[in-house]
């Protein structure tokens, strides 16, 4: 059994109606939304309508929405941002650096002077990010690593419109 995270209420859930997760696109089954901490100046999250906490719980028909949402924002980020290349990454479980029990789809615009090295962030800075190999996440450091990466809620509202206008038709 993937051990999961806990958040309570799910953030993710709340996505659609909080300030700072600002909605760039939608779909009968997805959402996309502009990442609260941006790691990256575009980071976004391809979110299930449905809480479901992994892929492993998607139904066919959420697993084709997930791709084609994620295809459609990386087009608009390449367009918006015209990054060194779009990573796209998701975790399953708290031991692959899941940290929000809700299916989320990372689709990111690389650029250079990025300090996440090559792959998922998380897992690039696993020990630097308080986190131990082969142990359950221990969020003690989650504050200030998010705090390093936080922007304002109008940042982040310019951002997602930003995006949003560049969404192929």
């Amino acid at each position: 059994m993937i051990e999961l995270p806990i958040r309570d209420p799910c953030d993710l859930c709340v996505a659609g109606r909080e300030e700072r997760w600002k909605i760039i696109d939608e779909s009968e089954h997805a959402l996309t939304v502009i990442n609260p901490w941006q790691f990256e100046v575009g980071q976004c999250c391809v979110i299930t309508r449905r809480h479901v906490a992994t892929l492993l719980d998607l139904s066919d028909q959420e697993c084709g929405a997930i791709m084609a949402s994620a295809k459609r924002v990386a087009e608009a980020l390449v367009k918006t941002y015209r990054p060194l290349g779009i990573l796209t990454f998701q975790n399953n479980g708290v031991f692959s650096g899941q940290e929000t029990p809700h299916f989320h789809f990372h689709v990111v615009p690389r650029q250079k002077g990025s300090d996440w090295g090559v792959g998922p962030p998380q897992l690039a800075t696993f020990d630097g990010a308080g986190r131990k190999r082969g142990a359950s996440h221990d969020p003690s450091g989650d504050a200030q690593r998010r705090e390093r990466v936080q922007v304002s809620a109008r940042q982040l509202a310019e951002t997602a419109g930003l995006i949003r206008s560049n969404l192929p038709e």
